[in-house]
Formats: C-alpha cells, structure tokens, sequence
C-alpha cells in the first residue's frame, strides 16, 4: 500500500515541481515537506499541524485532501507517535480560565464585534443630544465656558458693539501727604 508521504513525493515529482517551488506555494517550512514526504510525522508536534499541512500540500499538488486526511488519520492509527503526548496532557484539570476561554473562542467574532461598533455608535450620538437645560453637555457647569455657545444665523459679531469704557470721575482732591522717606 503507498503510504500519505509517497503518494506527495509521487505527485510532487509527476508535476514536476521541486522542494523549493512546493515551499514557495505553500508557505510550509523544507524540512516538514521532506518530513511529510519521508513519512517522518515525529517531526510535527501535534497531529492538528500534520494533518494541516497535509491538507494543504495536498490542495497545492491538486489531490484530494479529504482523501489524504483519511488515509493519514488510518496510518497515524497504527503507530504511537502522539499517543504519549496525548495522555500526557489528559490528566489536566479544567478549571474556570480554561472554560472562560473555551467559550470566548467558540463565539462568533463578527457578530460581537458589528454589535459593539453600533452600540458606540450610539452611544456617541446619545452623548451628542442638546441637554434639557439648553447647553451642551460639555458647557453646562464647566468653568470659564459660555453657556450660549451657538449663534443664531441671523445674529452676526460684526453687527455687534461694544460699549466703550467711561473714564474714572475727575475729583479736584488735594492728594494726601505721603510719609518721609527713611534712610
């Protein structure tokens, strides 16, 4: 029986296609397609990666990689490549971070995300409304700030005048003495 790896390096080769062109077609590292050719699945650190980049190296030589994903799961079956792995990491408990994350990872993102923009969306616009007062909320109370912010169209400042300052009343008052210098 021609095993997932020579069925690759087979098609591979029937394209005529080198190590090289594979690597730059499918962003996956030489060393795990000569491993993946080679059968060598001791090189992956888990079977999720393996059978990844089987299935993409097999899209790229234009096989079925449902096909090869099965035929890889029925020879990984056979061995004890990640069986040690696999039990190591079994023994852990589950505690409540590891839930929290497992249920923030099965959301969906989209649809969180569409519903947080509008949600700031309308609270931003919310924040904008006129208060019942007649200001802004930004001039109400806040010192130094006019509460009359806005001018009516018709109203203009070059149609406005200032009064002029009065002068001081003149008083004809004999100025006070001042004390004498001390030296």
């Amino acid at each position: 029986m021609v095993t997932t790896g020579q069925r690759l390096r087979e098609e591979r080769e029937r394209r005529a296609i080198t190590i090289a062109q594979a690597v730059e077609g499918t962003y996956i590292k030489t060393d795990h397609i000569v491993a993946m050719e080679a059968d060598d699945w001791a090189a992956f650190t888990a079977p999720v990666y393996l059978r990844g980049f089987v299935k993409t190296y097999a899209r790229f030589l234009r096989l079925d990689e449902h096909q090869m994903v099965v035929q890889l799961d029925r020879e990984l079956s056979g061995t004890d490549v990640f069986e040690e792995r696999h039990t190591a990491s079994s023994g852990l408990r589950r505690g409540v971070l590891d839930f929290l994350m497992m249920k923030l990872a099965l959301q969906r993102w989209q649809v969180v995300l569409s519903a947080s923009v509008g949600v700031a969306v309308i609270a931003g616009l919310w924040s904008l409304r006129p208060s019942k007062s007649g200001g802004t909320p930004a001039s109400i109370g806040a010192p130094g700030v006019s509460v009359r912010l806005y001018q009516p169209p018709g109203e203009s400042l070059a149609d406005t005048t200032l009064p002029l300052p009065t002068p001081a009343p003149v008083t004809n008052a004999v100025p006070s003495p001042r004390a004498p210098a001390r030296n």
